[in-house]
């Protein structure tokens, strides 16, 4: 018997000193093998040989075997990934939202890390940490030049550990060292607030194992506070994925109950499934129905979705069924296009495979995958423009993705000229021939967010300040294959 879990997910541009994936838990027999290519399996073996005898070091045998099934898979496609036991460590703390660290929300400033938030309770939220100061240095080790990956890994470590960071505060004008003792961290991956009288916000950063119990403990809450909501914001934006139980719950507590909300399409049997909004597909892992407790007027309160480039996976599950049966305005850019499935199998204690099974489709038939979900209204990321998110990569950008499987792939004209202009525009700024240098974006639910606020005025029926060359992109591609 091997345990093996669906998953549809991307890590996206923030880090929570990491990234995530999407899961659905499965246990299946798999009693026959296909028969091996005689010939190319005793070439493998041959070279194994070889490096073991000729190479000028010694080679563990251990690694060059893993060092082997990792170049197979990752040769398939982007998603695909064999885990050693270092990586499929991190892989099930980001599903679980658990891990040992400092406790922050991170992002990227001039090349240093930026804190975003420090997560309340954590170690760092104790030790004064704000949201705006960058650090410089963790350890001895000065943070310009490392990738996100490798400043998270790096604060990262054993509980009980210390690790000191160097901070600089920009609102103090001064920089100081600040010690802090690792310890294991839960995200809280849902955040609401009221935004104005009458209108809530909720975003989901993640979908993790208690998204959906924390989705409805804090909406009940904005209902308590104001019963007669007049409309909501669900801002999904530079959400990566997560649990697709997840994913079909929050879809189910605005949606009709039984209509379908994801269906899934590969080669194995199992791979044929359609996902409605139904207790029996979301709750299996909580016995009881985990959205009883939500307010009856969820189902029919107006909804605004925010998505833009970083949104994959469950979140575009949640969004391509919630467009489909017309039940929120979709808003902001398109999403990343992370449509397909992929199954962790578990070879061993320590060991998975990550593989592509299949292709996720919106409740009329459409594929996510490498297209994405097209808003109803675009938005740009700030009223001076789109220069950010014209520059995001997105899953028809990665090489070797697979096709939507609907039909062949266009040049996207439009994004390709906002890319041009994007990168003409960073560039004049960076050689000084423009004072204007593009501001870092503010954070995401704060009274500067320009898309939260076309989507208040969208709400209440005022005017929206529609992206022209967004919605130049968007004509482009809906136009048929």
């Amino acid at each position: 018997m091997t345990s093996k879990i669906k998953i549809a997910g991307w890590v996206a541009l923030g880090a929570l000193a990491g990234g995530l994936t999407t899961l659905q838990f499965q246990a299946t027999a798999r009693n026959t093998a296909p028969q091996l290519p005689l010939e190319e399996m005793q070439q493998l073996a041959a070279v194994f040989g070889m490096i073991k005898t000729d190479y000028v070091e010694t080679v563990d045998e251990k690694k060059l075997i893993g060092d082997a099934i990792g170049g197979m898979v990752s040769g398939l496609d982007p998603h695909s990934q064999y885990f050693d036991k270092t990586t499929f460590k991190e892989f099930r703390e980001g599903t679980t939202g658990k891990f040992v660290g400092v406790g922050i929300e991170i992002g990227m400033e001039d090349g240093l890390v930026k804190i975003v938030s420090p997560i309340e309770g954590s170690p760092a939220f104790r030790a004064g940490l704000k949201s705006g100061d960058l650090i410089t240095k963790i350890d001895d080790t000065f943070v310009k030049g490392l990738s996100m990956d490798q400043a998270v890994k790096r604060m990262r470590g054993e509980p009980a550990t210390k690790v000191v960071l160097t901070i600089f505060r920009k609102s103090e004008n001064r920089s100081f060292p600040v010690t802090i003792v690792r310890e294991e961290i839960r995200v809280q991956s849902v955040r609401t607030r009221m935004v104005e009288p009458g209108y809530g916000y909720v975003r989901i950063t993640q979908f993790q194992d208690r998204t959906v119990e924390d989705f409805v403990t804090k909406v009940t809450k904005l209902y308590a506070e104001d019963p007669k909501l007049k409309g909501l914001v669900l801002d999904l934006r530079n959400d990566p994925g997560g649990l697709l139980e997840g994913a079909v719950a929050i879809s189910a507590a605005f949606l009709p109950k039984d209509v379908v909300v994801v269906s899934t399409n590969g080669q194995l049997p199992e791979s044929k499934a359609k996902f409605l909004a139904r207790s029996e597909d979301y709750s299996r892992r909580f016995g009881t129905d985990p959205l009883a407790k939500l307010p009856a007027a969820l189902k029919t309160v107006p909804v605004v979705v925010l998505v833009n480039e970083g949104s994959a996976s469950a979140s575009e599950i949640v969004s391509g069924a919630l467009q489909d049966h017309k039940r929120a305005v979709i808003m902001g850019a398109q999403t990343f296009g992370k449509g397909s499935v992929q199954t962790v199998r578990q070879l061993t204690a320590d060991t998975a495979l990550k593989i592509t099974t299949a292709r996720y489709y919106t409740p009329s038939g459409r594929s996510i995958q490498a297209k994405g979900i097209v808003p109803d209204i675009m938005i740009d990321e700030t009223a001076d423009g789109n220069v950010f998110g014209a520059l995001r990569v997105r899953e028809a950008d990665l090489e070797k993705h697979i096709t939507s499987g609907q039909g062949s792939e266009v040049k996207d004209a439009a994004r390709e000229k906002a890319r041009e202009e994007a990168i003409k525009k960073l560039e004049e700024a960076s050689n000084g021939k423009k004072d204007d240098k593009p501001k870092p974006l503010p954070e995401f639910g704060s009274p500067e967010d320009f898309q939260l606020q076309q989507a208040l005025n969208k709400l209440k029926g005022q005017p929206v300040m529609v992206s022209k060359t967004m919605t130049e992109r968007k004509a482009e591609d809906t136009k048929p294959d």
